[in-house]
């Protein structure tokens, strides 16, 4: 009897040894996860700091520049569900393995362009660049339930590092060594992240594997199928929340794509003064997804904090219509950082919550074709906005699409609230 005991004991500890250290495994991949992502965000933002001058010196005016916005949208809006259905089926290193190297592709195109036509040929890579979306899964997956949201928050820390890190380091690297100097710079930064991935990142990070297939016309048409893509959206709770994330995207969206040509038309700014700029932004949304959104996901339910970023979205909206001067701007950056940051959390984490583990990468690939859709219409609307209305135009747009969505979410809370009490 004392010998069975025995066994049972040493059992159990073994189980909880080894539980221990997977647990410690997934840990360890977060982290470098988290590396993965800061570095990409970094050599994004270097971007940032190359194409509006460049696209300047090429020839561009606002109207082409949004053209060539639209398209990185259009390819991106097609490329983001296909490459998260990619990342569930062959796993999380293949897809960011894909993505990384469609990254060096990208910036050699850039350095190497020298004519209009170049620009827009040089942004075909951005099809297959996701590598955010392919570390939300990562992190999706590994990460429990209840910890999600404060997970995928230190993924906007993330963003935060890598916005000061690549606003800066563009800004001096394009001020002191040229355009193209820059852009072979992001091709080597981004070879570090694929090795990265090909050290630490492991096959797949589901669950359960994905079955293996022999036939490898059933995994491209499980791939390509748009019915399995779209048929998550049928999953309860998940259209309206989908629906909520474009519409009230949208004007926030419109202004961020239109930025640069903000930042360099109406705030004329310097290359070295817009990278600052965007490194307070950086530092703003460290502090918030860093330090602030963990500790809200813990006292307040999701829904109310969705809420809460869409009527902060709406006042914020409304400063930046009469805003003046970059001082005045910089006043409504901690509010539009907070509003933007939770919002993008909250909906990503309730989206993931309500689709099964096996189709975490599809839900965050259409989550990322949300982004591509603003990129794709917001170029063009805000353009149009701009140069035909003003800044202040873009500003109230927003105030009044989030205004109306912030009413319409608290009417539908009431109302829930309402039948609770009646069952």
């Amino acid at each position: 009897m004392t010998g069975r005991v025995e066994t049972s004991d040493r059992t159990a500890s073994v189980s909880v040894k080894a539980n221990a250290a997977a647990q410690q495994n997934k840990n360890t991949i977060i982290c470098v996860v988290y590396v993965i992502a800061a570095l990409d965000i970094t050599w994004m933002f270097l971007q940032f700091s190359i194409t509006p001058y460049l696209a300047k010196k090429l020839g561009f005016d606002t109207l082409w520049f949004g053209y060539l916005q639209t398209m990185v949208g259009v390819v991106q809006l097609f490329g983001g569900p296909l490459f998260g259905r990619f990342a569930d089926v062959f796993g999380a290193r293949a897809a960011l393995s894909l993505s990384c190297a469609a990254t060096i592709v990208f910036f050699i195109l850039l350095a190497l362009a020298d004519s209009p036509a170049m620009l827009f040929i040089q942004k075909l890579p951005t099809v297959f660049m996701h590598v955010l979306p392919a570390s939300q899964m990562v992190v999706a997956d590994l990460s429990k339930p209840e910890e999600r949201a404060d997970c995928l928050s230190k993924l906007g820390l993330c963003f935060g590092i890598g916005m000061i890190a690549g606003s800066t380091l563009g800004g001096h690297l394009v001020t002191h060594y040229g355009e193209r100097f820059a852009a072979y710079s992001g091709a080597a930064g981004s070879a570090l992240s694929l090795l990265l991935v090909l050290i630490f990142i492991p096959e797949t990070t589901k669950a359960q594997a994905p079955k293996a297939n022999t036939e490898s016309e059933t995994k491209r048409e499980s791939i390509f199928n748009v019915g399995r893509i779209t048929r998550l959206l049928k999953y309860p709770g998940v259209a309206p929340i989908f629906a909520v994330k474009i519409v009230t995207g949208l004007p926030s969206g419109i202004f961020q794509v239109m930025f640069s040509i903000i930042a360099m038309e109406f705030f004329k700014l310097t290359p070295q003064e817009n990278g600052y700029l965007m490194a307070y932004f950086g530092i703003t949304q460290m502090v918030i997804q860093g330090g602030v959104i963990g500790q809200l996901t813990a006292r307040y339910s999701e829904s109310l904090l969705l809420l809460l970023s869409i009527g902060i979205s709406a006042l914020v909206g409304l400063a930046q219509a009469y805003m003046q001067n970059v001082f005045q701007f910089c006043l409504t950056v901690v509010p539009m950082m907070f509003s933007l940051s939770v919002f993008n959390v909250i909906t990503d984490s309730l989206l993931t919550k309500s689709v099964p583990s096996s189709d975490t990468g599809t839900m965050l690939g259409l989550c990322a074709s949300v982004q591509s859709l603003l990129r794709t219409v917001g170029p063009t609307i805000g353009g149009f906005l701009y140069v035909g209305y003003g800044i202040s135009s873009i500003g109230l747009l927003q105030f009044t699409v989030n205004a109306a969505v912030f009413v319409y979410q608290l009417q539908r809370r009431h109302e829930s609230k309402k039948d609770e009490h009646k069952q």
